[in-house]
């Protein structure tokens, strides 16, 4: 049974996510907090208490936006802990999901929240916990086969950020991106996608087995991706290098045909790309 805390500082989607967490029979206790100050006031007592303390917290279902310290902010914290408790990002934003997993966030749920999204959020948090279960409490497993526990750390507010902090974390994504399809968030392999197509402020994955939409600006993408072998050639389009398959010039146009897709090239990276499949067809 899972013992919970919801954070977020919005007091109506709080009482919403407070209501769905009791009406779970896989939920013992929910309590919540409406700020990040709270929050770490109350998971600090958690951890003190240690994991079968009367206040122990299982599981933190955490909004990102919030005044003052993020729910990115608060995980990171706690990511220094020995036995932190779980994390679920609920969040209206779909950005910063490539963050949430690299924090080894459990799930990402979207907002406005389903039931039975939740649930699912609740099953793997359920899960995870079993997985767990033959830690002893208070240690952790040592980096790199070392022997002993890894104690607990002092919790910390952290300092102002270094600049550029937050975007070198994004920077070092995975080597999957988090989808939200159907109310679950799945993963799609990088190298799975032939090219991306902006759709405003969101960005369309094409794979051959068929498209996904993330809330990611394909500028984001680009500059993410560029050591993963990705090129923008048109102001909507980013591909794969190695998923191009033909490169056509007609009357003064360039387009390239990646798979069943044919795309237009602008004028302005005409060159760069001829260049590019030159250098990587020779090797």
């Amino acid at each position: 049974m899972l013992r919970a805390l919801a954070v977020d500082d919005e007091k109506p989607l709080l009482e919403e996510l407070l209501f769905l967490l009791r009406s779970d029979p896989r939920v013992a206790r929910a309590e919540g907090a409406s700020d990040a100050t709270g929050a770490l006031r109350r998971i600090t007592r958690a951890l003190e208490g240690g994991p079968d303390g009367a206040d122990a917290i299982d599981v933190v279902f955490l909004d990102i936006h919030m005044a003052g310290l993020t729910g990115l902010d608060i995980a990171r914290l706690l990511a220094g802990f020995a036995r932190p408790p779980l994390i679920v990002f609920v969040t209206a934003h779909e950005g910063f999901a490539v963050q949430a997993f690299d924090l080894k966030a459990v799930d990402y749920v979207l907002k406005p929240v389903r039931p039975e999204r939740l649930a699912e959020a609740v099953r793997r948090a359920c899960a995870q916990l079993d997985r767990a279960g033959d830690v002893p409490p208070g240690t952790a497993a040592a980096p790199d086969g070392a022997g002993g526990p890894v104690p607990s750390a002092p919790l910390a507010v952290p300092g102002p950020r270094r600049p550029g902090a937050e975007t070198a974390a994004a920077d070092r994504a995975p080597d999957q991106i988090a989808v939200e399809l159907g109310g679950v968030t799945r993963f799609v392999a990088i190298a799975d996608i032939a090219y991306v197509e902006a759709q405003g402020d969101y960005a369309r994955l094409h794979t051959d087995e068929g498209s996904h939409l993330v809330r990611i600006p394909l500028s984001t993408l680009e500059e993410r991706w560029a050591a993963r072998g990705f090129v923008r050639i048109h102001r909507r389009h980013l591909v794969a290098l190695a998923r191009i398959d033909e490169l056509r010039l007609d009357a003064g146009t360039t387009s390239v045909r990646v798979g069943a897709a044919e795309l237009q090239v602008s004028r302005r990276h005409a060159r760069e790309l001829r260049d590019l499949l030159m250098r990587h067809a020779t090797g």
